[in-house]
């Protein structure tokens, strides 16, 4: 593969892009072709980001692909440093130009989204906590972006405090799990308050996602068959038990369960 699609991570840039027009869909339903010019500009503004972002990870992490990651462009030598870094920021300067082709009301959205996205490749990546709540926050944006680019926020704001909640869950399992390898180059929420207390902080957020799920029910926001997003809620629910035993297994479920519950929503509108 071309070094600099290795770099950017394409097939992760590429699955950002279907999640936002999976949220630009349920913002906008079967009128999306309406938004047909803004969704494609949305999509390559997404690919730009992510680009940015990857770019920027590899630059500042170098150190630690020496060993992890040998083979990414820059442990390889394929790339220098200096190049990725101008890619990571030539990315993210891309993805706030495009959004002004999109609406005014996107531009600053894009704009916090590039600066959270610059602050944790850069410092907040090893402040533990600090940096799993930015990454759930750029998780949850994902969402309200797509109803940025419809012009409409009615749809898609419940899923989007739904997924920064349960990102929040998720990223503190990442870090029960890798407390032996985080020592000595992050200071994470498990080595602070102990690996139980931060697993029941996990669970809490874990639980918190399945309830807000219960809102679009009771104000009627979807169809019937975004009741299916009940099976999402029952994986919440035993990924809030097991992260005690198996914070890995707890992760790995999450991620099942957000899926689940990005495929009630899209149920729900249709």
């Amino acid at each position: 593969m071309n070094k600099y699609l290795r770099l950017f991570r394409f097939g992760n840039c590429l699955m950002g892009a279907i999640g936002v027009l999976i949220a630009c869909f349920i913002a906008a339903g079967f009128d999306l072709g309406d938004h047909a010019i803004k969704v494609i500009i949305g999509c390559v503004l997404v690919i730009c980001f992510e680009a940015g972002g990857n770019a920027l990870n590899d630059y500042v992490d170098y150190e630690i692909d020496m060993t992890a990651h040998p083979d990414r462009p820059i442990p390889c030598g394929e790339i220098s440093r200096k190049t990725a870094q101008i890619c990571g920021i030539a990315g993210l300067a891309v993805a706030v130009i495009l959004s002004f082709l999109i609406s005014f009301e996107t531009v600053p959205l894009v704009i916090l989204c590039a600066i959270l996205m610059f602050a944790y490749e850069t410092v907040l990546k090893q402040r533990g906590f600090v940096g799993n709540l930015t990454i759930a926050v750029l998780t949850g944006l994902i969402f309200l972006f797509g109803g940025s680019i419809i012009g409409d926020y009615s749809q898609v704001w419940t899923l989007a405090l739904l997924a920064t909640l349960v990102s929040i869950g998720r990223e503190i399992a990442k870090d029960i799990e890798d407390v032996e390898s985080d020592e000595g180059s992050r200071k994470t929420l498990p080595m602070i308050i102990g690996r139980k207390k931060a697993a029941t902080l996990a669970a809490a957020f874990f639980v918190i996602g399945p309830i807000l799920s219960f809102i679009p029910l009771l104000d009627n926001t979807f169809g019937i068959l975004y009741c299916s997003v009940i099976v999402a809620d029952i994986i919440f629910i035993y990924c809030a038990t097991i992260v005690f035993k198996d914070a890995h297994k707890a992760e790995k479920l999450a991620k099942v369960a957000m899926f689940a519950a990005l495929i009630s929503f899209v149920l729900g509108v249709i």
